[in-house]
């Protein structure tokens, strides 16, 4: 099933890039966000009314809900989309794949987690590999400003945020699919006083591009994908889960091979196995230690 879930992700994730660029034009983004992330509530409250599972978090669950609201379905995207201004995609591609180390740190300040080393292990090939796959593009377009790698940490940042306090509402017995609804609307709320609060015009396209690319968003990429992306958070730890934004780009290109043209080089190609490398790597089950060597390690 985790297995499932993992290809999942990555494929519909590493495909949203395209129905991206399609809502591109007349509405401004942030709407265009809102749009994604009210309709994605919009189903998933449906689904909850209609399974009987519709409850409201209280106490420190709200909180942690508004918390994921926040970092996951508004200010992440916020974040990117002002560092995209600035920055290469490939370098904010690579700077957003940090999150399996970043998932690992946090977890480890936050909740005491034992930093396991094939984890970061992993993550170090996957982000190497990114560097090599992207490179003409990052050398071309350059480093850009400070200010755009710091928004792309800073989405990175709140993405790992969101991901652990997901953790954290699955261990109070709250299910993925509870805590993304009100999150999402969380989001939306946010997203729609800013664009009031911006006198951005409240416009919506009709054309067929721009609404079949809301739908593919809002439904695989939204209700499919970060549902199935934070089970995975509960179920094999924020450090494994976030992997999977190390293969999103890959996809992503061999889409583009297929759509664009892209053609392989042979320093993408190094860069796409050690990717594969570092997905081993994260995955490998550590080997176990007697519990005599065990108790000898901790004296």
């Amino acid at each position: 099933m985790n297995a499932v879930l993992y290809a999942g992700v990555v494929l519909i994730w590493g495909t949203t890039w395209i129905a991206l660029k399609w809502q591109l034009g007349e509405v401004p983004i942030a709407l265009s966000i809102a749009y994604r992330f009210g309709l994605a509530a919009l189903i998933l409250f449906a689904w909850l009314a209609w399974r009987g599972q519709l409850a409201r978090p209280r106490g420190r669950a709200a909180l942690w809900v508004l918390g994921q609201g926040l970092c996951l379905f508004c200010l992440n995207f916020v974040c990117f989309l002002q560092a995209s201004q600035t920055l290469a995609s490939g370098l904010v591609a690579v700077v957003f794949s940090s999150a399996t180390l970043w998932n690992a740190l946090l977890a480890r300040a936050l909740h005491g987690r034992r930093l396991a080393p094939q984890v970061l292990a992993g993550g170090a090939f996957g982000l190497a590999g990114l560097v090599l796959l992207f490179w003409p593009e990052i050398q071309a377009a350059g480093t850009g400003s400070v200010s755009g790698l710091a928004w792309a940490l800073a989405g990175t940042l709140c993405f790992s945020c969101g991901n652990l306090l997901s953790a954290a509402l699955q261990n109070e017995g709250l299910k993925p699919v509870q805590t993304n609804a009100w999150g999402m609307l969380v989001g939306t709320l946010v997203l729609l006083g800013y664009a009031l609060l911006a006198g951005l015009p409240l416009v919506f396209e009709t054309s067929w591009r721009y609404t079949g690319a809301l739908l593919y968003l809002a439904i695989p990429g939204s209700v499919i994908g970060f549902t199935a992306y934070l089970t995975m958070v509960g179920r094999l730890g924020p450090e494994r889960a976030a992997y999977s934004t190390v293969l999103f780009p890959v996809v992503a290109l061999n889409v583009s091979a297929w759509l664009e043209g892209y053609r392989w080089t042979a320093p993408a190609l190094a860069g796409l196995v050690l990717v594969m490398l570092g997905n081993v790597l994260v995955f490998r089950r550590p080997r176990r230690t007697s519990p005599a060597l065990e108790a000898a390690q901790r004296q």
